[in-house]
C-alpha cells in the first residue's frame, strides 16, 4: 500500500491468501496444498505423461535398432576390421545404432510446465519480478491445463522458499562457488534438487526432464554440466542431506537458518518478534515452517455487492475467522464471474479482519469521511469502501503512484458511484493533495477532517513469506531502517487529517519489531494520539464459536499490551502458524 512518491518498499499485495498451522521442514517432502498448487495429482499426471513420452521414445529406439541390426546382418561380410577387430569406414557400410539411453534419445525440449516455472525463476531472479504476479501471465502464454498449472506452480514456490537449502546441497556438488555459476544453469540446477529432494518425481524422471529443459533453453554443454551435478545431487537421499547440512551449522540459529530456508537475520528477527508480541520465542520452528507452507486462497465478498455462492458451487468453502470469506482450492480464480467483476476478490484473511476491525470499532460523533492514506492496489480500501457505503459514508483513496492508483480505482469499481474517490499523492502531504483534489466526493468540504483512517504504510513485508517466498532472499536490515522514518511520517499525516476523537489505524504486514512495536511506542510518545483496545476490535470482528465466544479468544487471541501499567491499552499481532494468516499487526489509535 503506497503512500509516498518512492513506491512501496515491499511488493505488490495481490493473491492474498492464508494457510494452515502445521508445517513441514524447509528440505522435506512437501504435500499437495488445497489452491490445487501442490504436487501430488500434478506429479502424477506429469509423471503418466513422462513416462509415457519415454516409452514412445523406447519403441522408436528399438524399431530403429532392430531394422540396423538388420543392416548389420546385411553388410556383416563385406565389412574390414583392423587386427584389434574395430570396423573401419563403418559409416559407408550401415548406419549407428543408437540405444535409448544414447544422446539422440535424451530430451532435448523443455516440458511446458517446467518451462515455465524456469521463466518464472529467471523472472524473479534477472529482473526483481515478484512470482505472484509472472506466474500467472506464464501459465496462460504456454496454456497449462490444471495438472500441469499445479505442477509448475509447486515447483516454482517450492524452489523460492527453499532456496537456501538447495544452494547448501548444490555447493556440496559443484567445484566452484555459486556466484561463478550462470544464473541460468543456477536456476536449473535449484529446479532438479527440488524435484530430487522434495517432491514425489521419480529421480530419473527429475534428472531426464531437468536437462532436457537445459538443453532446449540453455544449450548442450550447460546441460552436461546440469547432468552431473543433479547425479551427485541424487546419491544421497533427502534425510542424508539434511544430516550433511545440519552437521555443518556453527550453532543452533544457522542450523535453523538452514534447514528452514530462511536467513539468518529473518531468523533471528522473527525469534524477537515472537517475544516482543508477547509468545514463547520457542514457536519459531512452527512459524518457520508455517511459512515453507504453500497458502491456501482465500476470498472476500464485498460487502452488499458481492456474494460467494458462485465461488461455494466451485468448492469453495466458508471461511473460519471471518464473515464473508472462503477458502477457494478449485484453481484459476479467473474463472469465477463474480472475481472477474470485482464484487469478490482474493485476499489474505488477516487483511479482512483489520480492515474490518477499523470499520467497526466504536466512534462517537460523526462517521461520514474515510480515508485509506496508502491504498494501494486496493484490496484493504476496497473493503472499507464497500463497508463505509452501506452506512453512508465517503471514503478517499490515495495512493502515491499513478500506476497503482489505477489498480485502486479498478478495485473500486464495484462501489456504487459517489461512494468513494482515487487521489494520487504522496502520503505525508495528504492534507495538501486532498485539497486541491477536484473530484472529492460530493458533499465533502475541499479541507476534510477524517472520521477513520487506514494507515497501512510500505513495510518489509516478512509478515508474508508463504505467498511471496522470494522476498526472504530479497530483503536486507538495511531495508527496514530505510523505512521506519517514513512509516512514522505517514501515521503523522494520516493523524494531522483525523479529526478530534476519530480513529486511525497503523497496519503493517510485518511482525518485525522495529516496524511494530517500536513505532507505537514513538507515536505515544508525542502525545497526540491514545492507544485503544485494539486486539478487542479485532476479536470483536471475528467469527464466535457455538458458545458466542470469538474463535480469536484463548490462545489465539492476538492481544498484547506494550505497557503493563495500562493493559486496557493493546496491539494484535496475526500469525502463520497460529491463526493461518499473514503476520499482520494492527494497532489502533483515538486522536484527542
Amino acid at each position: 500500500m503506497s503512500g509516498f512518491n518512492a513506491g512501496r518498499g515491499s511488493n505488490n499485495r495481490g493473491n492474498n491468501s492464508g494457510g494452515s498451522r502445521s508445517g513441514q521442514r524447509g528440505g522435506n517432502r512437501s504435500g499437495m496444498n488445497r489452491a490445487g498448487q501442490g504436487r501430488t495429482g500434478a506429479n502424477r499426471g506429469q509423471e503418466r505423461r513422462t513416462e509415457s513420452g519415454h516409452d514412445s521414445v523406447s519403441r522408436r529406439n528399438t524399431q530403429s535398432s532392430q531394422s540396423n541390426r538388420g543392416g548389420r546382418r546385411r553388410t556383416e561380410d563385406t565389412s574390414r576390421r583392423n587386427a584389434k577387430g574395430h570396423e573401419r569406414n563403418r559409416k559407408k557400410s550401415h548406419e549407428r545404432d543408437f540405444s535409448a539411453a544414447a544422446p539422440s534419445a535424451r530430451v532435448r525440449e523443455a516440458d511446458a510446465a517446467r518451462l515455465v516455472a524456469f521463466e518464472v525463476m529467471q523472472a524473479v531472479a534477472t529482473e526483481d519480478s515478484y512470482a505472484n504476479l509472472v506466474m500467472p501471465k506464464s501459465i496462460r502464454a504456454h496454456r497449462l491445463d490444471h495438472r500441469d498449472a499445479g505442477f509448475a506452480t509447486e515447483l516454482t514456490y517450492g524452489t523460492l522458499r527453499n532456496q537456501g537449502y538447495y544452494d547448501s546441497i548444490i555447493k556440496h556438488c559443484v567445484d566452484r562457488p555459486l556466484e561463478k555459476i550462470d544464473q541460468k544453469i543456477l536456476t536449473a540446477l535449484r529446479l532438479g534438487a527440488h524435484q530430487l529432494v522434495a517432491m514425489r518425481v521419480p529421480s530419473h524422471a527429475a534428472l531426464n526432464q531437468t536437462v532436457g529443459l537445459a538443453r532446449g533453453v540453455i544449450g548442450a554443454g550447460p546441460a552436461s554440466f546440469i547432468n552431473a551435478v543433479l547425479r551427485r545431487v541424487s546419491e544421497r537421499s533427502a534425510e542424508e542431506w539434511r544430516e550433511l547440512i545440519e552437521s555443518e551449522a556453527t550453532d543452533d540459529l544457522q542450523k535453523m537458518a538452514l534447514t528452514k530456508s530462511h536467513p539468518v537475520w529473518v531468523v533471528r528477527a522473527f525469534r524477537q518478534a515472537l517475544a516482543v508480541h508477547g509468545h514463547s520465542p520457542q514457536e519459531i520452528d512452527e512459524l518457520l515452517d508455517a511459512d515453507n507452507l504453500a497458502p491456501i486462497v482465500n476470498l472476500v465478498e464485498l460487502p452488499g455487492l458481492g456474494s460467494l455462492d458462485e465461488a461455494r458451487d466451485k468448492g469453495a468453502t466458508d471461511g473460519e475467522l471471518v464473515a464473508g470469506s472462503a477458502l477457494y482450492s478449485s484453481g484459476d480464480l479467473g474463472r469465477l464471474e463474480s472475481v472477474r467483476e470485482g464484487t469478490v476478490r482474493a485476499q489474505d484473511v488477516g487483511s479482512q479482519l483489520v480492515a474490518r476491525a477499523l470499520a467497526e470499532a466504536p466512534l462517537e460523533g460523526s462517521d461520514k469521511k474515510w480515508l485509506d492514506l496508502c491504498a494501494g492496489p486496493g484490496g484493504k480500501a476496497a473493503l472499507l469502501g464497500a463497508l463505509g457505503a452501506q452506512r453512508g459514508a465517503q471514503l478517499v483513496a490515495n495512493e502515491a503512484s499513478a500506476h497503482r492508483a489505477k489498480l485502486v480505482s479498478a478495485s473500486l469499481r464495484p462501489l456504487p458511484q459517489g461512494s468513494y474517490t482515487v487521489v494520487t499523492g504522496d502520503g505525508r502531504a495528504i492534507e495538501k493533495t486532498v485539497a486541491q483534489s477536484k473530484n472529492l466526493p460530493a458533499g465533502m468540504e475541499a479541507n476534510p477532517r477524517f472520521d477513520r483512517v487506514m494507515v497501512d504504510v510500505p513495510c518489509s513485508g516478512l509478515g508474508a513469506l508463504r505467498r511471496r517466498p522470494e522476498a526472504r532472499w530479497r530483503k536486507t536490515p538495511r531495508d527496514i531502517a530505510d523505512l521506519l522514518p517514513l512509516q512514522k511520517e505517514l501515521f503523522d499525516a494520516a493523524a494531522s487529517v483525523t479529526r478530534s476523537g476519530g480513529l486511525i489505524a497503523y497496519v503493517t504486514c510485518s511482525p518485525h519489531m522495529a516496524e511494530t512495536q517500536n513505532i507505537v511506542n514513538d507515536i505515544l510518545r508525542d502525545g497526540a494520539v491514545e492507544l485503544l483496545d485494539s486486539g478487542a476490535a479485532v476479536r470483536q470482528v471475528a467469527l464466535s464459536d457455538e458458545s458466542g465466544t470469538s474463535v480469536l479468544s484463548g490462545e489465539k487471541d492476538p492481544s498484547f499490551a506494550p505497557n503493563d501499567k495500562h493493559p486496557e491499552q493493546t496491539t494484535a499481532q496475526l500469525w502463520p502458524h497460529v491463526h493461518g494468516t499473514d503476520a499482520m499487526f494492527f494497532a489502533l489509535f483515538r486522536k484527542k
